[in-house]
């Protein structure tokens, strides 16, 4: 370019226009063009210039804040040439760029030789001196505001690799590339600050400062938010682009939430007036706004789309691993220790902790954990000591100290090899030994297995081992083998379990065989009438095998079987309890083979996985389990827990009640005064002849309804003096009902007392008789009618104290305002006790 057309370009793009034509030319012939590629650091700040450079195209950017694009013809490094200074900012091209350029010697000289330049530019560098003492002016007093609030870094970032910690990072990474106020909400605990700053840092405006305020020490007028009118910067003013946290805004005072809306609207504020005279004008804050909250609050509902709930550390067990193992190398760092490990077993005693404080909970755990260690290098299960939820308080898993248990659990023995070797067998001896032996009790040895010393065994067992009879149950072996054979017949796929229809009738219709059942029972003698008793048990096995024939596993068993529906209620009362960690199978199991069955998986055997379709870790109570252990042969993470507990504790933790649960239990309170029907006849003074069938049927029926009545108008009647107790809410008699369980199982069990006391103790001499043996000289095992007598005072006593005890844990209400429940149960008790002994 010709010096002419240098210099006119000089007048028309740069600030040297004001230099005359003679100072203009002596300044071009020093100048040379050059090109910078883009990303290419022009200028480095805090150093010395080496030349004055002149934009003549392309993009360069300021770095520092505030950030800024230069213009064409803009002179750079003049200031620091002129005052001797090192540059002040460190310039990079955006894209390529040409520049003019003087050799900093060069410009030097050219100053002295005409000092009209340095007079020129003197009074626009005063100018810029003044600015620039204004502007850090302003910053200092800007830093005092900001300094008691001010957020420096971040603690850390989202760690794990569960998809709630995928979720996490995905919506910062969103919400960071906006300037819209965000709404961060979750339980305590979960440093949800942390994630606000990551939020921040995450964003363009990184540089900007951040702050943070908790609510609950906000002024209510909000005067140092918002300022005074008159007065100093207020924070918002201070922190021009930059965020603010609101933290705790559940704690803000009512007086705020209408200023803090409008601020969350359209940015707008009022600062606060010293007195109603001095007006108050509008002002516009441009910070983000970040919002913390432990739950959403209507006042601000509607004003904030950007929503993150943060999950609870219970449902991301899954990353407890990664937590644990980062706060270990953060604290050993911090301690300047070397890294320990930590054992699996750990780990998983972790993962089946719900952590009610989240984070916080789990650092102070692990810190307290290295503490303990004094110089070992591996934390064990033994050092961490979580407090234990309701779900694991008072429980002590049997597996775990006795190995050879879990060893025969998980044996082919347990319960297949039983099951096919033994049962199979012996239920069809039974039944034909039923049928084609002498008929009565005192005869067939089969018919006193059945009455005097399976329903005896069964009813005690379910306050030791639950539902277990279950799990050796001939009805439902039976049942799988139909399923088998006509599988092998005929080649289909079976159908899945309607549960909606199931859950809503079938607790009914078993309520409903169960009546059946008993009425049958009492009007036929099957107690004394083989072939009968025959009859029943191969009704039941029927329904079972055309169940398995329809639908796949065991639908028979969890949802229509009227044995099965006793079994688990009762069960409800057991001392054992099979359940699954929660946190292990969250945060390891990824097949669920315990629950779909598969293929052998590391320590877990191939298996049809659960008959009855129910997860171990999910399970509230023992009412759908039935310890086939099928889920502890299939789980290869050692989660699955056979614990001893105080007896029905989830009754009063983490049950659910069921209204057909409800009437089957008074079914079977009603039972025990039809087991004894002429007694209770005897009782009430009445002399009809039960010899007379239609008479008999009657008065079962209505034996087998009115005493359940009892309970029913108890209630009623205890709901209506609750009523003049405002403060006293009286549960419902669903829930209340649970309470006569003990009392229901005391009940059957002293019924059946006479005969497990009485006639079991002949089952030798039985037998022998079935077969048409001799039975002279035979030994008896028979306990005194003075023995059974006193067995069965003492079961209905511990019968009303434990159903007192268990109504009062049920309701968690003061003794007095249940007392109308435990006369009902007293009463019923002395029904009993009237017509058992």
């Amino acid at each position: 370019m010709a010096t002419s057309d240098l210099i006119t370009w000089l007048r028309e793009h740069t600030p040297l226009t004001v230099l005359t034509s003679e100072v203009l030319e002596a300044i071009a012939l020093h100048m040379k063009l050059i090109t910078v590629e883009g990303e290419q650091t022009l200028v480095k700040g805090g150093t010395a210039p080496e030349r004055l450079y002149i934009l003549k195209s392309g993009q360069i950017q300021s770095q520092g804040t505030p950030e800024a694009s230069l213009l064409t013809g803009t002179l750079i490094n003049l200031r620091a040439l002129i005052l001797e200074q090192p540059v002040s900012r460190t310039l990079v091209t955006l894209n390529r760029c040409e520049l003019w350029c003087i050799d900093a010697e060069d410009f030097k000289s050219l100053l002295q030789q005409y000092p009209e330049i340095t007079q020129a530019f003197s009074q626009q560098l005063a100018l810029e001196l003044k600015e620039l003492s204004s502007e850090l002016s302003f910053q200092q007093e800007r830093q005092t505001i900001l300094r008691p609030y001010l957020v420096t870094k971040v603690k850390r970032g989202v760690i794990g690799k569960s998809r709630y910690a995928i979720k996490l990072r995905s919506q910062i990474k969103n919400f960071s590339d906006n300037r819209q106020p965000v709404l961060i909400f979750g339980e305590p605990g979960l440093q949800k600050d942390n994630l606000a700053t990551l939020l921040h840092f995450s964003s363009p405006f990184r540089r900007e400062p951040i702050i943070q305020i908790n609510c609950s020490q906000l002024q209510a007028s909000g005067a140092e938010l918002f300022g005074r009118v008159g007065g100093k910067l207020s924070l918002l003013e201070a922190l021009g682009k930059g965020t603010l946290i609101l933290n705790n805004l559940q704690e803000l005072s009512p007086e705020l939430f209408k200023p803090i809306a409008q601020l969350l609207k359209d940015g707008t504020y009022y600062p606060v007036s010293r007195s109603e005279n001095t007006p108050s004008s509008a002002k516009t804050s441009q910070c983000r706004i970040i919002v913390i909250s432990e739950k959403k609050l209507s006042n601000i509902d509607g004003l904030i789309e950007n929503i993150i709930k943060v999950p609870p550390l219970r449902v991301r067990k899954k990353d407890i691993e990664d937590l644990v193992t980062y706060y270990i190398s953060l604290m050993c760092r911090r301690r300047g220790t070397a890294k320990v490990s930590i054992t699996p077993e750990a780990i998983r005693k972790l993962q089946a902790y719900d952590f009610p404080n989240n984070l916080r909970e789990l650092e102070n755990l692990i810190e307290r954990a290295l503490v303990q260690l004094e110089g070992y290098q591996e934390i064990t299960e033994e050092i961490i000591w979580p407090s234990q939820s309701k779900k694991q308080q008072f429980r002590f898993n049997l597996l775990k100290g006795y190995p050879r248990l879990r060893q025969f659990f998980r044996s082919p023995w347990y319960p297949d090899r039983l099951n096919y070797g033994f049962t199979v067998i012996a239920f069809a001896l039974i039944n034909i030994i039923l049928w084609i032996g002498p008929q009565t009790r005192a005869e067939n040895f089969a018919l006193n297995l059945f009455w005097a010393w399976w329903w005896p065994l069964v009813l005690i067992g379910f306050l030791f081992v639950g539902r277990l009879w279950c799990a050796v149950c001939p009805f439902m072996i039976y049942g799988e083998l139909t399923q088998k054979v006509s599988l092998w017949l005929f080649p289909r796929k079976l159908k899945k379990w309607p549960r909606h229809e199931a859950e809503t009738w079938g607790g009914w219709f078993l309520w409903g065989l169960f009546a059946v059942i008993l009425l049958w029972e009492e009007l036929w003698d099957l107690k004394n009438t083989a072939y009968l008793s025959s009859c029943l048990l191969l009704l039941i096995t029927a329904g079972a095998m055309i169940c398995s024939t329809i639908f796949e596993r065991r639908f028979w068993c969890r949802y229509l079987c009227p044995i099965g529906g006793m079994n688990g209620m009762f069960a409800k009362l057991s001392m054992t309890e099979l359940r699954g960690q929660q946190g292990t199978c969250s945060a390891q199991c990824t097949t669920y083979q315990c629950y779909k069955g598969g293929p052998q998986k590391g320590e877990g055997l191939e298996t049809n996985g659960c008959p009855l379709y129910s997860h171990p870790a999910q399970l509230e109570d023992n009412r759908d389990c039935v310890l086939c252990m099928t889920c502890l042969k299939a789980c290869p993470h050692r989660s699955v827990e056979f614990n001893l507990r105080p007896p029905g504790i989830e009754l009063w933790t983490t049950h659910v009640p069921r209204s057909y649960e409800v009437a089957l239990l008074l079914l079977l309170l009603d039972a025990v005064f039809l087991h004894r029907l002429p007694q209770v006849q005897a009782q009430l003074g009445f002399s009809w002849d039960l010899n007379q069938f239609w008479i008999h049927s009657g008065l079962a029926v209505l034996v087998l309804s009115l005493p359940a009545l009892l309970p029913l108008v108890f209630h009623q009647i205890m709901g209506f003096l609750g009523g003049f107790q405002s403060t006293v809410k009286i549960r419902p008699f669903k829930e209340l009902a649970y309470g006569y369980l003990p009392l229901v199982l005391a009940g059957n069990l002293a019924y059946y007392l006479p005969l497990g006391l009485g006639e079991a103790g002949q089952i030798l001499p039985i037998t022998l008789a079935t077969f048409g043996f001799s039975v002279q000289g035979v030994p008896v095992m028979v306990a005194h009618p003075a023995v059974i007598t006193f067995l069965q005072e003492t079961l209905l006593i511990f019968g009303v104290v434990l159903s007192i005890i268990l109504t009062q844990k049920i309701a968690k209400l003061p003794f007095q305002y249940l007392m109308v429940q435990h006369i009902s149960t007293s009463i019923l008790a002395i029904g009993l006790w009237n017509i058992l002994l």
